[in-house]
This record gives C-alpha cells, sequence and structure tokens, in this order.
C-alpha cells in the first residue's frame, strides 16, 4: 500500500515511448547515459522559458538527434537559427564530437500538456499568487481546451505555513490504473523563499488509438429486462403459519 510508479513508465510499450531511444554495450552504457543527462540538464537551462515538454534523444553509428516539443519554437530557433547552431556545438562537445541534428516539433494545445501545465503552475506559485487560485484557474482551462480529465497535486510550504501539506484539485476522469488510457504527466519544483514545492499534474487527453477496440455496449434486451425488473411490483409476503 502507498506504493507509486511514474505514470509513463508504467505505459512503455503499451502507448508510452521510450525518451531516450538506442542501443549500447556494457561499455558505452555509462557514457551514452551521463552524457543523455548532461544534455537534458544544459537544454533545460538553455530554454527554460520556452515551454519545453519532451526532449527526445535517439543515436545511430554517428549521429546524435535531439527532438525538442516546445510551445515557442521562435524562441529556440532565434534570429536565422542562430541558436540552433550554438546548441548544435554544445551538444556534439557533450557527445564526443558526433554529428548532431537538432528537430523542433510544436505542441499546439500547451493547455493539456501536463508538464507545461505543472511548470505553469510552479511558475506561478514563486510569483507568490495564491496555490488555490493558480490550481483552479489550470483545471479550468485545460477542461475547456477539450481534457476529458485533469488532477494537479501540490506539496510543500503551501502559503509558507510552518507544515508542510499536500492539496489537489481534479475535474473530470483520470482513471490511473486503467492502461487503454494515455494519461499524461507531468513534474516540476517551485523553488519559494520558503522552500521547494513539488507540483504533478495529470492528464487524461484520450486520444484515439488505431486498432483499439470499442467498449462493449450493453443490448437494448439486457437494458429492458433491467426496466420489467424495477417497474415489476414486490412479490406479497406469505402468510404467518
Amino acid at each position: 500500500m502507498g506504493q507509486k510508479v511514474n505514470p509513463i513508465a508504467f505505459r512503455l510499450a503499451v502507448n508510452k515511448d521510450w525518451r531516450s531511444k538506442w542501443f549500447a554495450t556494457k561499455k558505452e552504457f555509462t557514457e551514452f547515459l551521463h552524457s543523455d543527462l548532461a544534455v537534458r540538464e544544459y537544454l533545460k537551462k538553455k530554454l527554460a522559458s520556452a515551454a519545453l515538454s519532451k526532449i527526445v534523444i535517439e543515436r545511430a553509428w554517428n549521429l546524435v538527434r535531439v527532438t525538442l516539443h516546445t510551445a515557442r519554437p521562435g524562441l529556440v530557433i532565434g534570429r536565422k537559427g542562430l541558436e540552433i547552431e550554438v546548441m548544435s556545438a554544445e551538444i556534439s562537445k557533450m557527445c564526443g564530437g558526433k554529428q548532431v541534428k537538432i528537430d523542433i516539433l510544436e505542441i499546439r494545445q500547451p493547455e493539456i500538456d501536463a508538464q507545461l501545465v505543472a511548470e505553469s503552475v510552479a511558475m506561478q506559485l514563486e510569483r507568490r499568487i495564491s496555490f488555490r487560485r493558480a490550481m483552479k484557474r489550470a483545471v479550468q482551462t485545460a477542461m475547456e481546451m477539450g481534457a476529458e480529465g485533469i488532477r494537479i497535486r501540490v506539496a510543500g510550504r503551501l502559503g509558507g505555513s510552518d507544515i508542510a501539506r499536500a492539496e489537489w484539485y481534479l475535474l473530470g476522469k483520470v482513471p490511473l490504473q486503467t492502461l487503454r488510457i494515455p494519461i499524461d504527466y507531468g513534474f516540476y519544483e517551485a523553488r519559494t523563499v520558503y522552500g521547494l514545492i513539488g507540483v504533478k499534474c495529470w492528464v487524461n487527453r484520450k486520444p484515439e488509438i488505431e486498432g483499439q477496440e470499442p467498449a462493449p455496449r450493453r443490448s437494448p434486451q439486457r437494458r429492458e429486462r433491467r426496466e420489467d425488473r424495477r417497474e415489476s411490483p414486490a412479490p406479497a409476503p406469505a402468510p404467518a403459519a
């Protein structure tokens, strides 16, 4: 009881994909793993204001392809593509001089991207906006943009209280144990003057999955029988002996 699993790792190979796509031998694995961590840390700091949601790293023989999922592609590209060239050179150094190619994918609806929602709430907490107001606004906006359900949880010294606690808001349906529904998950930490406040977000966008069978519906006959049972009068009690 009480044990938790990362919602993205829980759904890997079902309806989620890996964010590092490469194969390595035992000798190369450590080097590749640490270079991936360095690349992600560098890009997160470099593109802190570019609404960066996800970083996917793919490796071939002598090529590293980095795919950036962002809501503000203009900030990532920079003027005349200068930022791309600078980032490619830095990432190439981290990857041992390999050729680097950076792809950019635009997020059309950042209001229902779990990572961006968590970052938005955290930034509002850093600006000393009430956590309840920030959470309610994010939840309502996501539902208006077409989300099936959303849940946001914040934990820490909320409002500067001496005792840390956790509060959450839930709207719609967020079935965390149903693997057929691809739940999007995001986490971010707000660095406030009172300390760190963790923000977690689960979003149920429920896209159509190819090859998924529709949920079984009850036949009209069973429904009619159930209605007949409700309408039929209760049997009279048996006379006492």
